[in-house]
């Protein structure tokens, strides 16, 4: 018998390795026959300093720009203006597509940046509601009614990724998801 979902989100201070687990257990995942869809973000560096955050559909591979130093309109988050066109027609369309297609839907990151979005925070709830898992990240610090409401839910795990665990939480992670999917 399938058992419910629990959604897997992971934590911690930036640069930790989040994006690097879920990458890690995507792909595990992916080799072991399931579907897995989403977006993940990942920094742009240009000389070694960060500049802004890319976002990037797991199935097609489109990227576009979450934030951006230059960016021009927008809300801003700290040095950083959010570019909304594109979180939400790469990132929301991402999640929305693995809503439908995907066995495992990814969602990296929910945090202040994203949360300028209605329409991304209309599709993480329903991808938490679709009867699938969803493994994500949610920021470390920040606190909002919508952040506090997903991390609460009780289909929903929260990790810390720790220098001491991030080398064996993929291997945990795997696990646990692919004893759900099954």
């Amino acid at each position: 018998m399938k058992q419910q979902p629990r959604h897997i989100f992971l934590t911690g201070p930036p640069r930790i390795g989040k994006t690097t687990i879920v990458l890690k257990v995507a792909s595990e995942l992916k080799n072991m026959g399931l579907k897995v869809g989403g977006m993940i973000s990942q920094e742009i560096r240009e000389g070694g300093v960060r500049v802004g955050f890319k976002i990037v559909d797991l199935n097609t591979c489109v990227e576009g720009i979450l934030a951006h130093i230059n960016h021009k309109g927008g809300p801003s988050v700290g040095k950083y203006r959010v570019c909304l066109e594109d979180l939400e027609n790469v990132g929301v369309k991402a999640i929305l597509n693995a809503c439908e297609e995907s066995d495992l839907i990814v969602i990296d990151e929910v945090g202040p940046m994203e949360l300028h979005s209605e329409e991304f925070k209309r599709v993480v709830l329903k991808a938490l509601n679709s009867g699938k898992t969803v493994l994500g990240t949610i920021h470390y610090r920040a606190s909002s009614p919508f952040m506090d409401a997903v991390r609460k839910r009780g289909d929903t795990e929260i990790i810390e990724v720790t220098y001491g665990n991030r080398g064996s939480l993929p291997k945990m992670i795997i696990r646990e998801i692919s004893e759900s999917a099954r």
